[in-house]
């Protein structure tokens, strides 16, 4: 391959994990910002209704797949920037293109054990609904409270390509797509 077929494949696969970026980051703000502030009026809409009236019976189920759904779109949005458990004094002691080589390596069995978890999780859903379980005040199939479970570690698998993609592209390195190694080691 010549130089511009480089460049040509570089700059697709750059505006390919752009689009990929922006559409999973609007997705991710914006539900992470709703779901926190629904689940916060919920807990004091309930709180002030069981200090002056009765609970609110479906408060408890409600805040339940809040909470679920905040945290696995919250897997991957920790992934795009770069919030995830690493081993940072190990790396920092490597070279840069050590660390880099690395980086890839980590990232690329992080995507695949993500994807592997967006698969099982995918199955216990599919489970939940052949089951028919029902949550016990509103009457919603379970399934419904488990759909973010795949879809979050999908994204989650999704973030560690695209870094995996911008390491391959640029020439420093990356922690996520969106994070830049942290030290530079002088040499």
């Amino acid at each position: 391959m010549n130089a511009d077929t480089i460049r040509s494949i570089k700059t697709v696969f750059t505006k390919i994990s752009h689009l990929a970026g922006v559409a999973i980051n609007s997705f991710e703000v914006c539900s992470l910002v709703l779901c926190v502030g629904a689940l916060t009026a919920l807990l004091i809409a309930n709180f002030i209704a069981r200090e002056f009236f009765t609970s609110i019976y479906f408060a408890e189920e409600i805040s339940e797949f809040l909470v679920i759904f905040t945290t696995f779109v919250g897997v991957s949005y920790g992934v795009r920037r770069a919030r995830h458990i690493r081993m940072g004094a190990f790396l920092d002691m490597m070279p840069p293109f050590v660390e880099k080589i690395f980086i890839i390596i980590i990232s690329a069995v992080s995507a695949f054990v993500m994807f592997f978890m967006a698969h099982a999780s995918y199955k216990y859903m599919m489970y939940s609904l052949q089951k028919a379980h029902e949550t016990p005040a509103l009457k919603l199939p379970y399934w419904i409270f488990y759909v973010i479970i795949p879809i979050g570690f999908f994204m989650a698998g999704i973030q560690y390509i695209r870094t995996i993609i911008k390491n391959l592209v640029e020439k420093e390195t990356w922690m996520s797509p969106e994070q830049q190694s942290e030290y530079e080691n002088e040499t």
